[in-house]
């Protein structure tokens, strides 16, 4: 895959930090587009000092931020702002997922900008949207997790728990990146340019469809059941004799091959506390009672050998190092090498990939790494950009 990037010549401008933003972002520079990422001087967005796991980097900044120019700003400078300015008169995008109105007190609101300029696609991310009680409130992801609902169907009957990553800021990045696509394709069919808006908590509401409707219409709330499932049954882990399998049942057909040919009980099917979905969520203790009385008498692998004959859907639980080693991942030819300040890393391939098209993989920046390149490019001299970039009145350099 050689062929240029459908977004190759599209250019974002992006005020962003943390993970919503830049990662919207970072899927638009996977397709080509030229992302120039704003950042505070000095410390930069503050994502970059989360850790130093990754040879000295942040984790989740290098996930976020390869293919990425940095332009590093101290915008509360009048010559920052007319910098900001000239850079989007030049863009096809903005985006920013700044507090609540600090964007629009810069002067960089969807309706300025977009009457300035007809074409430019705007896009705002925020915790809970503009208007209503929420707008001001802040909003990291744990309480998002809450806010909508999720920590309290996620974990053990006893413990709710949060989801181990950052899902709603994934969730508002998604949709800002399905957005803007959307926004891009219009523009090419109709011109004119477009306002995305995307919160945290109604992404994450779309995410809690299934849920939603259960409680809704229900009349009662999905019970937490650890890496079981609410309302289908089997579904979920079963200890062997040496670890343990992952299974799920998704219809009878499956549930009586499960315990014909995997099982080797061929009248458990037709037992009346187990012969629908609904019987054997009602009585799962019973049911995983006789799942178990068998597969703690397999190993792991002939526990999967046996769901793998009988077309059973399975899983080993791999740790996070497990899935790095993936065989299929491998088998695919999906891993990748991109350039940082601490040398090559690994990654992962975008999931979407168009046939005749090598997603970029270009080098994570570091902060204000293209100040030089890219005010040259706005026009300024070597001493206007000495100037620009020198701190002023205390601001970091």
């Amino acid at each position: 895959m050689t062929g240029e990037g459908p977004l190759e010549g599209i250019t974002v401008v992006s005020l962003e930090q943390a993970v919503a933003a830049p990662f919207a972002t970072r899927q638009l520079a996977d397709l080509g587009a030229r992302v120039i990422k704003v950042e505070r001087p000095g410390a930069g967005d503050f994502a970059r000092g989360y850790d130093e796991t990754v040879n000295g980097l942040a984790s989740h900044f290098v996930w976020l931020n390869r293919s990425k120019e940095s332009l590093a700003l101290d915008l509360k400078r009048d010559e920052a702002g007319e910098v900001l300015r000239k850079l989007v008169a030049k863009a096809d995008v903005f985006v920013q997922n700044l507090a609540p109105g600090a964007a629009r007190r810069l002067g960089f609101g969807a309706e300025e900008l977009r009457r300035e300029h007809p074409r430019l696609i705007h896009c705002s991310i925020s915790g809970y949207g503009e208007g209503g009680p929420y707008t001001k409130k802040k909003a990291y992801d744990l309480l998002v997790q809450c806010e909508a609902g999720l920590v309290s169907i996620t974990g053990t009957p006893e413990t709710p728990s949060k989801v181990g990553i950052s899902v709603a800021d994934i969730a508002a990045g998604m949709y800002a990146y399905s957005g803007v696509l959307s926004a891009l394709l219009r523009r090419e069919r109709a011109g004119g340019g477009a306002t995305v808006e995307v919160s945290m908590l109604e992404a994450l509401g779309e995410w809690m469809g299934f849920p939603a409707y259960f409680a809704g219409y229900g009349g009662s709330e999905p019970k937490r059941s650890g890496a079981s499932h609410a309302a289908i049954a089997p579904y979920g882990p079963f200890p062997c004799a040496d670890g343990v399998v992952f299974l799920g049942i998704q219809n009878e057909r499956e549930w009586k091959k499960f315990c014909d040919e995997v099982l080797e009980r061929e009248g458990l099917a037709g037992d009346r506390r187990f012969d629908t979905n609904s019987k054997r969520v009602e009585n799962r203790d019973a049911l995983h009672a006789e799942i178990e009385s068998v597969f703690t008498g397999l190993l792991s692998e002939e526990a999967i050998e046996r769901l793998e004959e009988a077309g059973i859907a399975n899983a080993r639980m791999r740790n996070v190092k497990d899935f790095l080693d993936h065989p299929q991942l491998e088998a695919r030819g999906r891993w990748r090498e991109f350039g940082s300040p601490a040398g090559p890393l690994r990654t992962l391939l975008p999931p979407a990939t168009l046939d005749g098209t090598e997603p970029a993989m270009g080098p994570m920046p570091e902060v204000g790494e293209h100040n030089g390149s890219i005010l040259s490019e706005l026009g300024y001299g070597e001493g206007e950009i000495s100037a620009l970039l020198q701190p002023q009145n205390g601001s970091p350099a």
